[in-house]
């Protein structure tokens, strides 16, 4: 995949890409069947990806007529790439499984090894037959929605297909390589302004966030929503406070520490809740929940912004789920994208009913919607949240800082990139944005 590297400095032409050989293998962050059982009857906790995530050469899949191979710059670390390190809840080679038994190219997917990662950035090298709107050579990142056109259930909203997967995690060949194989609609231009690695860790993040706020499918925010944020400047939480500030509502944004306030700070977010100071204990020690805490959490946003929440941004799970339908306002919207603390809820069923809230569930985002929120980021709407940055032999140390939530934003990951700070096509258009900006993250939050 070196040889690539001249060409994608160069800006080349298609021709030049076309010219260039596919190489036979690739160098990839993977995880291994073999490895399957090594944490059982270990706690989540003490799971460490760092023994499992393995960097080797894989073969190079063969490419079907809807995809493109992507020369990976840079990618980014996610949840999910936790998940699939420990092997929890479910293994992820069961998805493969699964993936393999649909047709000739799903059996491609279902090897010992998954090649990880849900997030990427680089350039196009080879599109099959029946792609239309891609050529080598074209600079862009790519979004983790995995899905096909041949079953009615895709044709409304995608994210509702009954065979929608998220590519990196429930599919092989994923971003943390120095290829990847990706379906054509996966792909959208690279915002120009940004590095390789700071355009790398927005897509899955950013789109979640703006599916569960600003669009339709999700709490569909409006001007003045006030916006109850957990983990405001974690991965999906980052980006969803200015998304809040862009759409004229108030973020109230939950943190855990002072440093941790400040960043939120620097981003615009006024009304912040350090709940490390504040103590909460949702759970005694009996395993039950304590209302006079969920009210005492109440009170403290009242106390910052005068009113309950018209929208509460939920993805903790098992810790926060009684607490955040409790606080939410008569009528509001609890939105729900995830369960990192445990995915069994409790809350009590009656501040739900009587008060005519509403759970809504929200997962990653379709393609018009990864789009939009793409769109933001090129038009320096929304600012990437990376906060650190590891070679791809370092991915099993940066998944292990995201399991034990020792960062904050994004970690990013460098593949074919030899150093950071590569890519930056429009430095004028980076100026107008302001360096500050867009490197919030990296400069308070790492």
């Amino acid at each position: 995949m070196q040889e690539f590297l001249p060409a994608i400095e160069a800006n080349a032409p298609a021709e030049e890409f076309q010219s260039i050989p596919v190489p036979e293998s690739y160098r990839a962050a993977v995880v291994r069947a073999e490895d399957v059982g090594v944490f059982e009857g270990m706690p989540s906790s003490d799971k460490d990806p760092r023994k499992t995530i393995h960097i080797q050469d894989v073969a190079t899949p063969e490419l079907a007529p809807d995809e493109a191979y992507i020369a990976v710059m840079a990618s980014a670390i996610n949840f999910n790439t936790v998940w699939t390190s420990i092997f929890e809840p479910l293994s992820t080679f069961e998805f493969l499984k699964r993936l393999g038994r649909e047709s000739k190219w799903g059996a491609r997917h279902d090897l010992p090894y998954h090649v990880v990662g849900s997030d990427a950035s680089g350039v196009v090298i080879r599109v099959g037959s029946a792609v239309r709107n891609w050529k080598p050579g074209d600079r862009v990142v790519i979004h983790c929605n995995y899905v096909d056109d041949q079953d009615h259930s895709a044709h409304n909203d995608s994210m509702l297909a009954a065979n929608q997967r998220i590519w990196g995690f429930e599919s092989n060949f994923g971003g943390m390589a120095d290829l990847a194989l990706v379906k054509a609609n996966q792909i959208m231009p690279k915002p120009e302004h940004l590095s390789w690695e700071e355009a790398a860790c927005n897509a899955l993040c950013n789109s979640t966030s703006y599916r569960m706020l600003v669009s339709k499918n999700g709490a569909d925010m409006k001007q003045g929503d006030n916006v109850f944020i957990w983990g405001a400047t974690g991965g999906i939480g980052g980006y969803a406070v200015q998304y809040v500030l862009n759409g004229g509502g108030t973020p109230i944004g939950v943190v855990s520490s002072p440093e941790k306030g400040k960043l939120l700070e620097a981003l615009g977010c006024e009304a912040i809740i350090d709940r490390k100071t504040a103590n909460y204990r949702f759970w005694n020690d009996e395993g039950h929940q304590d209302e006079s805490e969920w009210r005492r959490l109440g009170k403290d946003i009242r106390a910052l912004v005068g009113e309950d929440p018209d929208i509460v941004f939920e993805h903790p799970g098992r810790q926060t789920m009684g607490a955040s339908v409790f606080v939410a306002k008569r009528g509001g919207t609890i939105v729900t994208c995830a369960a990192t603390s445990g995915y069994m809820i409790e809350y009590d069923n009656r501040h739900l009913w009587m008060k005519l809230k509403s759970i809504k569930s929200s997962h990653f985002a379709n393609y018009q919607e990864a789009w939009e929120a793409n769109r933001l980021i090129a038009k320096g709407a929304i600012q990437p949240t990376l906060s650190a940055v590891y070679p791809l032999e370092g991915s099993g140390e940066a998944a292990y800082q995201v399991h034990k939530n020792f960062h904050e934003g994004k970690i990013g990951v460098l593949c074919l990139a030899g150093k950071e700070g590569q890519g930056i096509a429009d430095p004028e258009f980076r100026d107008k944005v302001g360096e500050d900006r867009i490197t919030v993250f990296r400069r308070l939050g790492a």
